[in-house]
């Protein structure tokens, strides 16, 4: 199972980036409670709920707020996914339990889906993969891949 890499750091720019919508929140609560009979119980609730949304949303999205990594860029290059989607030229390939567009090095091969590649380029978020060499000729390593 993928264990997350949160950090310390992570969780803190993410909170203080949440920080400005919240108090934005409770302003205009504030300010709502002065032409509106809003209940004191409603006035707390609110916000509860809009910091348990982003508390929910983290394990989700953190990995956008992890964005000052030395060589992120090239992090993926080298790594091994395997086709859930039939690249021909593009398609869908799984890597590290994530699902992400890859298009082939040469534009004119084929993959199969559960087929195994590497990945030898990144453009934005596209990938550029080759098929993995099979150490048998001829026998092609597939594994399951849901749908």
């Amino acid at each position: 199972m993928f264990k997350p890499e949160w950090s310390s750091r992570i969780v803190i720019r993410y909170s203080l980036l949440q920080l400005p919508g919240t108090v934005l929140l409770i302003g205009l609560l504030f300010l709502a409670r002065r032409w509106m009979d809003i209940p004191l119980w409603l006035m707390w609730l609110i916000p509860a709920a809009w910091v348990i949304k982003d508390i929910i949303l983290f394990p989700f999205i953190w990995r956008a707020y992890d964005w000052d990594k030395k060589n992120d860029r090239n992090n993926m290059i080298g790594m091994q996914g395997i086709v859930s989607d039939r690249l021909d030229p593009s398609g869908y390939i799984m890597v590290r339990g994530e699902l992400w567009r890859a298009e082939t090095v040469e534009k004119d091969t084929m993959i199969e889906k559960g087929q195994d590649v590497q990945i030898y380029d990144i453009n934005g978020l596209t990938l550029y993969v080759k098929p993995v060499k099979t150490s048998h000729p001829g026998v092609t390593h597939e594994r399951n891949v849901q749908e």
